[in-house]
């Protein structure tokens, strides 16, 4: 059986707080078609992807990130 890197949360690591207004940081969890990129990709532990996925959604709510990408 193959295996990758271990993978690390990236907010646990670098005491980061998750912030709605924070495209720069949101966008690394959107594929180019704009969907949110699962917890088994990206590393982020279960607490922080809850809060990415919300922070993404909210962000999207208020047009910061669009819906669908282009």
């Amino acid at each position: 059986m193959a295996r990758g890197r271990n993978k690390s949360c990236y907010f646990c690591g670098n005491d980061q707080q998750i912030d709605y207004k924070d495209i720069d940081t949101l966008e690394r969890y959107l594929t180019d078609r704009g969907k949110i990129v699962p917890r088994r990709i990206t590393g982020n532990c279960a607490k922080h992807q809850r809060e990415v996925t919300i922070a993404i959604k909210r962000s999207r709510k208020v047009a910061l990130l669009p819906y669908v990408m282009d």
